[in-house]
């Protein structure tokens, strides 16, 4: 079998959506971290495997794939057994849609998270209120995947697959900035199962061994060497919870950054 190699950081959510499902389906990787990740247009390296300028992206047979979701959809089809989509097509309309809302909705509120303890963001004012604001978006987030596992182990049903593998990268997260699911609830006995499967124990233990690095990137903003992606939902997360403002001074200051769709023309495969 060719190689696989994954373009990521271990601390993406969406990087580890793939090594969790790798792992699953033990399946041998080389997870390699492009240079410059976050420098935005001087980093050729990462326009050309993926011209949004984002982790992660797949190499296979002469084939590179960038967008998670994607990315799954390509291993579960080359590589079917063990399956991690339910049998239904109404399964996995369910599961398509957790994963949809955990991609857009609740990696917004852990990347705000993320803005403000790492990247400094909102100062002593208003940094306490944009986490304040998404210690109750996570609440949220909790809340609705109670209701979805019911009774059942797994958000799969009775095994773990798909819909499981798409929310734990970001429960996970949340849980690393301090925001835990209730004692007691279905939810917090559905994550403390997940921490238990290697595939998950070992990509979380990956992440948290980025932790320390990070303290160190809000100086790296300011001197300019890095900027942030302030995409899509991202965006309207830091507007709708207080931050216009950080916005306003982060497009004055240059330390963020939109997708250029220049970079899609000039890619050839």
């Amino acid at each position: 079998m060719n190689a696989i190699l994954l373009y990521e950081h271990p601390l993406s959510p969406y990087a580890q959506k793939v090594r969790i499902l790798l792992r699953e389906k033990g399946l041998a990787f080389e997870a390699r971290r492009p240079s410059r990740l976050g420098r935005s247009a001087d980093n050729p390296e990462l326009a050309d495997l993926n011209p949004r300028l984002e982790v992660p992206a797949l190499v296979h047979e002469g084939q590179t794939i960038f967008d998670s979701t994607v990315i799954l959809e390509y291993l579960e089809e080359r590589f079917p057994s063990p399956p991690m989509m339910p049998a239904s097509p109404a399964a996995r309309a369910r599961v398509r849609m957790i994963e949809e809302v955990c991609d857009t909705h609740w990696e917004a509120i852990n990347w705000g998270l993320g803005e403000v303890r790492f990247f400094r963001r909102g100062g002593e004012a208003l940094g306490p209120r944009l986490r304040e604001a998404a210690v109750e978006q996570v609440g949220h987030m909790y809340r609705w995947l109670e209701g979805l596992l019911g009774s059942s182990p797994w958000l799969n049903g009775e095994q773990f697959g798909w819909g499981d593998l798409s929310a734990l990268p970001f429960a996970t997260m949340s849980s690393m900035f301090g925001i835990d699911p209730p004692t007691g609830s279905a939810v917090a006995g559905w994550l403390q199962r997940g921490r238990q499967r290697p595939s998950v124990s070992q990509t979380v233990d990956e992440a948290l061994a980025t932790i320390p690095a990070m303290e160190g990137v809000a100086d790296a903003v300011k001197a300019g060497a890095f900027r942030r992606q302030f995409r899509d939902h991202r965006l309207e997360w830091m507007i709708r919870s207080g931050g216009l403002q950080i916005v306003i001074d982060g497009l004055a200051d240059g330390d963020i950054r939109f997708t250029d769709t220049a970079r899609f023309a000039d890619r050839r495969s």
